[in-house]
């Protein structure tokens, strides 16, 4: 794996290209061509970074998945409870969505078949750490009575993160940054709105 600090940051620089490309585009939609291009560089010191597309992929996931982790551990933080622990977690979805981009991971979620195994199997963790994370905080918030939680913690980890993930496909087809919110506000209130009794 390359030095991410090289000294005139070219790595970062191909890496944050890179991420808006696969962002926008999925990762067979775009080349090494189109990163060189962007950055006015070879495609020879592209490789010279990167050896293939899939070391870059691979680079790409460790440092989003990197990024969304300490963005958790943040929310585990700071958040005064499991409830806005969620709306938090939502807010990381809204945020990417309103910069015109998708999860990078929810994107090559949907080329699954298509990918280099390491890609496959790093997306999979990725999806597997968010259902663990969404899990224990809907188990904590279950426990305290902040939570209402339809079924297991796991099916409602898994809902969450399909909503989202489903949410921002539908959104992207015409930009409606608003429709996202309001689904996703939707299953926060099922989340957070305690059953009329029986």
């Amino acid at each position: 794996m390359p030095d991410h600090q090289d000294a005139n940051g070219t790595t970062v620089r191909i890496l944050d290209v890179a991420e808006r490309l696969l962002q926008v585009r999925g990762y067979n939609g775009f080349s090494y061509g189109d990163v060189a291009t962007e950055l006015g560089i070879t495609r020879a010191a592209l490789h010279y970074h990167f050896p293939g597309k899939a070391e870059l992929g691979q680079a790409l996931i460790e440092r989003y998945a990197a990024r969304f982790g300490t963005a958790l551990e943040n929310l585990d933080a700071t958040a005064p409870d499991a409830a806005a622990k969620l709306r938090g977690y939502v807010a990381l979805y809204t945020d990417v969505l309103s910069a015109d981009r998708m999860c990078l991971c929810g994107m090559l979620a949907a080329e699954h078949r298509t990918l280099p195994d390491p890609l496959q199997q790093a997306v999979c963790e990725f999806f597997s750490s968010n259902t663990s994370w969404l899990r224990k905080v809907l188990e904590e918030g279950c426990a305290d009575g902040s939570l209402h939680c339809p079924g297991t913690p796991e099916d409602s980890a898994s809902m969450v993160l399909g909503a989202l993930e489903g949410g921002m496909l539908i959104a992207r087809l015409d930009g409606d940054v608003a429709r996202f919110t309001a689904s996703a506000n939707q299953v926060l209130a099922g989340l957070t709105t305690a059953p009329a009794p029986a």
